[in-house]
């Protein structure tokens, strides 16, 4: 077999319809496409997606539950309660965190979560803190340093 022996099979392929070049051409005058309106008109009809200005479907989706946001910001987090091991008066931060092994994995900025009692006084810096870990933390004795999460 040859590359010029590959040809389509006799009717398969049928030629274009020509449109607006007379009655003769069975095409002619409105071309199939009615007498007015926006479907009539030359060139596209409306984008794929237009519902008539009504928001459309791929806008009203994201709209709904469990949508992920597209950049989420991800936070390293740890609760309260796994601070109690520390000594007093520690500087906690994700680095001595991961130094002690309380935190294993560096998914993003520090973020002290509330879970748990806190009865030691530590001075931490992190990215964020819920305000019940920052008012137990405080209330221990210790501080919250808020540092810049850009990372």
């Amino acid at each position: 077999m040859r590359l010029q022996d590959a040809v389509p099979k006799k009717g398969s392929r049928k030629r274009r319809r020509r449109i607006g070049r007379g009655i003769a051409a069975g095409q002619g005058a409105s071309g199939g496409f009615g007498m007015r309106g926006q479907k009539s008109r030359s060139g596209r009809g409306t984008r794929p997606g237009f519902e008539g200005g009504q928001l459309p479907l791929y806008r009203r989706i994201p709209k709904l539950k469990h949508f992920t946001l597209i950049n989420r910001r991800q936070y390293t987090t740890i609760n309260v309660r796994k601070l109690a091991s520390l000594p007093a008066n520690t500087e906690v931060t994700l680095a001595s965190l991961m130094e002690a092994g309380l935190v294993t994995a560096d998914k993003g900025p520090l973020k002290i979560l509330g879970d748990g009692e806190l009865h030691v006084p530590l001075q931490v810096k992190a990215a964020g803190f819920t305000a019940s870990a920052s008012k137990k933390i405080e209330s221990a004795g210790g501080s919250c340093v808020v540092l810049d999460s850009s990372k």
